[in-house]
């Protein structure tokens, strides 16, 4: 089956004034979209592909055949990177965080603030485009790291519990050059539900 672009969970207006709605528009619809369509011109070229989940193609890049390994790993990364994206925000969200991410949070990182930091930090400091991340190491610890490009922690065999896009298309419309400004705004979005049912999948 081909892998398809669901629709966003709330209007693109629905993060204003932190993230605006023209931004939205062309993240999900053009950008994500192009990811989708290319990871799907990729897996028809090897049947063997099309039956993989998209998580097993990015987990396994190493098996993926040569003259689509680069596509699989660009396309099926933004994809399954964006799919998080747009699940761990919402409106009427941000604050502290909830539940037992934000205990774990706490027991790693001493309180939310320096976690906080920690974030914003790796964020700004990801040359060019990528992605910072909260994640599950293979040994169960919460650690904060960058990818570059549309670089998946899955590759590297960690959980994605909650990341943060800094490619530039994902703030330049509103916040130009200033990614620290964006990644401070970030938060005021962030659904802690969702990244909770994130944080609980994985412990599986």
């Amino acid at each position: 089956m081909a892998f398809e672009l669901s629709a966003l969970p709330y209007n693109y207006d629905a993060l204003e004034p932190y993230i605006d709605a023209q931004t939205m528009q062309l993240h999900h619809d053009m950008h994500h979209q192009t990811y989708v369509n290319n990871l799907n011109a990729a897996v028809e070229k090897h049947a063997e592909l099309q039956s993989k989940s998209l998580e097993d193609l990015v987990r396994e890049l190493d098996s993926i055949p040569d003259d689509v390994r680069t596509a699989v790993r660009n396309n099926g990364g933004g994809h399954v990177n964006h799919t998080m994206f747009w699940e761990i925000m919402g409106p009427n969200a941000g604050g502290e965080p909830t539940g037992a991410v934000g205990e774990a949070i706490r027991d790693t990182f001493g309180d939310f603030e320096t976690f906080k930091q920690r974030f914003n930090d790796a964020g700004t400091k990801q040359f060019g485009s990528g992605w910072v991340w909260l994640v599950r190491s293979p040994d169960g610890k919460l650690e904060v790291m960058s990818t570059p490009n549309q670089d998946s922690p899955i590759t590297q065999g960690y959980f994605p519990i909650m990341g943060n896009d800094v490619w530039e298309h994902a703030y330049y419309l509103k916040y130009q050059n200033r990614r620290a400004e964006y990644l401070k705004q970030w938060w005021n979005v962030v659904n802690w539900d969702e990244i909770n049912k994130r944080f609980e999948m994985s412990t599986r």
